[in-house]
């Protein structure tokens, strides 16, 4: 089977069932597993690279208010690597192209491929994609066992995960300029951690929020995990942030309990790795808790006096 995945989450669980060899074509933000990278690119973004986030912001919604799609497959190179599987999805058209956009391009072809959307709302969407894509890929025993480890992990999670705790006042930031929740499987992951988000609600898209409402909400734990970012690129950015005095005054900051994390390794994308996100969680809102040396070296903890170092130097 000859398969193109233009979904990053689609091309780890491809992976992760042993199909490298059956990959032919993927989108240009498949970089994991690192073999990902050397499959030809199908789809490429058409933002500018290199621009800053606010402005990445005002040309989606531009995009989006146009009703236009913020990707371009390369039809001629989808056309001969002669895929007999596409995988896409609809949950976001922000994130990949959509299945019309698609649908326009494989119009243009004589021989028609399946086409596989993939749509999660929650984990146990995620969960079912999987086996969905193990069946469909005729690699079912491996989606099974895969999940099966999956859920020895979970498993292992929750026996250490005090219950009675008291529950952490959380707020997950998917984008900081302007502000923006992550939804879908977050709040479900936080909540399985023993946190409590403050703005998220499972099954529901992204939306904005204000300064003030962040503010307002007091958290404990401040969780940013822009999408498309590294761990390190968003420490940058917070600290590059004109943030007012009521900012030090929210408990997480003053606190120390600001985290900056990667987004497409952990949580934006509906891939096993999730696993990994849950227990980066926990071991934030609980300490204790003893976690993957994955887990543990993807906390990136962001002191106030960061902040104060980047005052003292306007």
């Amino acid at each position: 089977m000859r398969i193109v995945s233009l979904i990053p989450s689609a091309t780890e669980i491809l992976f992760a069932l042993g199909l490298d060899g059956e990959i032919v074509g993927v989108s240009h933000e498949c970089d994991f597993p690192p073999a990902a990278q050397t499959k030809p690119a199908v789809m490429h973004s058409r933002l500018p690279h290199d621009i800053p986030p606010a402005e990445i912001d005002r040309l989606v919604r531009e995009y989006v208010s146009r009703g236009e799609s913020l990707y371009a497959v390369d039809t001629d190179l989808l056309e001969s690597l002669q895929p007999d599987l596409i995988i896409t999805q609809e949950l976001c058209h922000v994130c990949a192209a959509s299945p019309d956009d698609l649908a326009n391009v494989l119009a243009l072809f004589d021989r028609q491929p399946e086409v596989l959307c993939l749509n999660p709302r929650d984990l146990g969407d995620v969960w079912r994609d999987i086996l969905w894509v193990g069946e469909q890929t005729s690699r079912g025993p491996e989606a099974e066992k895969l999940l099966d480890e999956i859920g020895k992990r979970l498993g292992a999670l929750e026996q250490q995960i005090d219950v009675s705790a008291p529950r952490p006042r959380v707020v997950f930031l998917e984008w900081l300029q302007p502000f923006y929740v992550s939804v879908h499987w977050v709040p479900e992951m936080i909540q399985r951690a023993v946190g409590m988000d403050m703005f998220g609600s499972v099954r529901t898209p992204s939306f904005r929020i204000h300064l003030q409402d962040i503010v307002e909400a007091e958290p404990d734990i401040l969780l940013l995990a822009p999408c498309g970012y590294t761990a390190e690129h968003t420490r940058n950015e917070y600290f590059s942030l004109d943030l007012p005095d009521q900012w030090n005054a929210i408990p997480a900051v003053r606190n120390n309990r600001v985290y900056a994390l990667e987004a497409g390794s952990y949580f934006s994308r509906s891939g096993p790795r999730l696993v990994t996100g849950l227990e980066i969680f926990a071991k934030i809102f609980q300490p204790a808790v003893s976690v993957s040396p994955e887990a543990e070296l993807a906390i990136l903890p962001l002191p106030a006096q960061g902040i104060a170092a980047r005052a003292a130097s306007v």
